[in-house]
């Protein structure tokens, strides 16, 4: 108030929806009183929101009474009207109190076997649902070392009726059931890399940890890339192929360097290793005129590089601007097709700073779940500033080079993308994880992340 007062816009943030919370209704009163002016933005209420996370509809097509009930303030007579309804019941309670309300609801006249969900974390990748009855609840709970636990002041929305019925709830799980639901994954490579990566990795439930393992820097010696550019820009140039991400980015900070912009491409065939490449130079405003039909690799390009032909092309020069550690596969493939190739350092890469202490002990002590290895320099940079991965870690590599160097550092590797491509080996990881999932329902396990697998992670996960 005093804020408002003072000429402040301010916001006054709530759990859930504001007409659902106690107070709310006090505050916007006092702003009246005192003629402050207020918005009210409607919010989605944990009661109805965590079921449709949980796969639990509260309603159907036939229509039902649906009653809310928070068992902390639930009057006598409240559990009575609702124990005496055989509609759906929403209770917002605790975890270590979900069997006192389910008492509550038996005495008031509910069947024991009545279908009951209990949903803690709901909306969170760390949600998890159990499926039980009114009277098997306790039990059930027990069983899955749930309780007791310090943890049982932790919320918890409860759904009892019909819909609730585990058969339905198998079908309808859409958010706890995406095939790497919860695993925490390492995704190492540089930040502007990782957005895409950790954005799909998100898409399958996963939580993406983006660690960087090699940070661009210039060129120690600037002198070949201006050259180069200003060789653009003079027409010396017939091709200009692009191999990174990072080397579109070389390439348009030196331009804007000199207060040029994508028109400066004109009249130059452009080259891009992938897809990702290929982004960024749409995001600069050009579009490639080649990007590989087949493998996006060096020698994908190559496959569809045109041979130099001296009566279609009036030039007969390539500009390759790269990192300083790149291979030489392209400059030798353009050559023998009969291209002239200026092959420059746009960048040069060197191995990042060590990640904070938290991460180094969470990737040696088995507390990521997977780590994705999107070329061999990544394995060797990460070994190198943070230890090796746990055994207990899913190892997914990008191709069989990547994959030869996580085995000479000792590590297993789980999945290989079957083509080398960020995108792939995410959804590669996916496919394991779906796989894993489907195994474990199937022989009538619980469904675990890799990391509970380590030595003493259910003692650390049920007292922490």
């Amino acid at each position: 108030m005093e804020a408002a007062r003072g000429g402040k816009r301010v916001v006054r943030a709530l759990s859930g929806d504001p007409g659902l919370d106690g107070d709310a209704g006090a505050e916007m009163l006092a702003c009246a009183s005192a003629g402050i002016p207020f918005e009210v933005v409607p919010g989605v209420a944990a009661a109805v929101g965590v079921p449709a996370y949980a796969g639990v509809p509260l309603r159907d097509a036939q229509g039902a009474d649906v009653r809310f009930v928070d068992a902390r303030t639930a009057s006598d007579r409240c559990w009575t009207e609702v124990g005496a309804s055989d509609g759906t019941v929403v209770v917002s309670t605790t975890l270590d109190s979900v069997a006192a309300a389910a008492g509550e609801l038996v005495a008031a006249g509910r069947k024991p076997d009545t279908p009951l969900t209990v949903t803690i974390a709901g909306t969170t990748t760390r949600q998890r649902t159990w499926t039980a009855t009114l009277g098997s609840i306790a039990q059930t709970l027990k069983q899955a070392k749930v309780l007791p636990s310090p943890e049982g002041h932790r919320p918890v929305i409860a759904v009892v009726g019909e819909r609730s019925a585990a058969a339905q709830r198998d079908q309808l799980a859409w958010f706890e059931s995406k095939p790497l639901f919860g695993w925490k994954v390492l995704v190492p490579r540089t930040k502007e890399q990782a957005a895409s990566l950790s954005d799909q990795l998100r898409s399958y439930g996963a939580v993406p940890s983006e660690v960087p393992t090699i940070a661009v820097e210039p060129p120690r010696t600037p002198q070949q890339m201006e050259r180069a550019v200003k060789g653009l820009v003079t027409g010396r140039y017939e091709w200009i192929a692009f191999t990174s991400v990072n080397a579109v980015k070389a390439v348009r900070e030196k331009f804007e360097e000199y207060g040029l912009d994508a028109r400066a491409f004109a009249g130059i065939k452009v080259a891009a290793v992938g897809e990702q490449t290929a982004k960024a130079l749409v995001d600069f405003g050009v579009k490639p005129d080649l990007v590989p039909s087949g493998e996006q690799s060096a020698a994908g390009l190559l496959e569809d590089w045109p041979p130099y032909d001296p009566v279609f092309d009036p030039i007969d020069r390539v500009f390759l601007p790269r990192a300083d550690i790149a291979t030489e596969t392209l400059v030798a493939g353009l050559i023998e097709l009969g291209w002239e190739v200026d092959d420059v350092t746009a960048y040069r890469t060197v191995r990042a700073s060590p990640p904070p202490a938290e991460t180094r002990e969470a990737i040696k002590g088995g507390g990521f779940d997977a780590v994705l290895f999107t070329s061999s320099s990544t394995v060797r940079n990460l070994v190198g500033i943070a230890g090796k991965p746990h055994n207990v870690t899913v190892i997914a590599c990008i191709g069989p080079a990547t994959a030869k160097t996580a085995e000479e550092h000792g590590l297993r590797v789980d999945v290989l993308s079957p083509e080398p491509s960020v995108t792939k080996l995410a959804e590669a990881l996916a496919e394991f994880g779906a796989k894993r999932r489907a195994a474990a329902l199937e022989a009538g396990d619980p469904v675990t992340r890799p990391s509970e697998r380590r030595p003493g992670a259910r003692r650390r996960r049920t007292t922490t």
